[in-house]
């Protein structure tokens, strides 16, 4: 859980409400009120451009296949002591 507030789908309003339709669709997730992209949560504009940045580097075209991305991602979190 992080420490830095955060807004759920079920508190958020209706402009936070549009950015985690945009991540569930875009990711074919149930549910987007988790991970990095929320911790941008109070800031719905951000929040829609980071997920989205982050979408780009992990699935956008690359000459890296996304399991190497995911290798990558995996070995800097573990470095930082990052949960995720």
């Amino acid at each position: 859980m992080p420490w830095i507030k955060t807004m759920t789908e079920e508190t958020a309003g209706p402009e936070l409400r549009d950015v985690y339709e945009h991540i569930k669709q875009q990711r074919g997730q149930a549910r987007a009120d988790f991970g990095p992209p929320n911790l941008h949560s109070l800031n719905p504009t951000a929040m829609r451009h980071t997920a989205d940045l982050m979408w780009e580097i992990m699935r956008g075209d690359s000459r890296l296949t996304p399991a190497q991305r995911e290798m990558i991602a995996t070995v800097t979190s573990v470095a930082a002591s990052c949960e995720f």
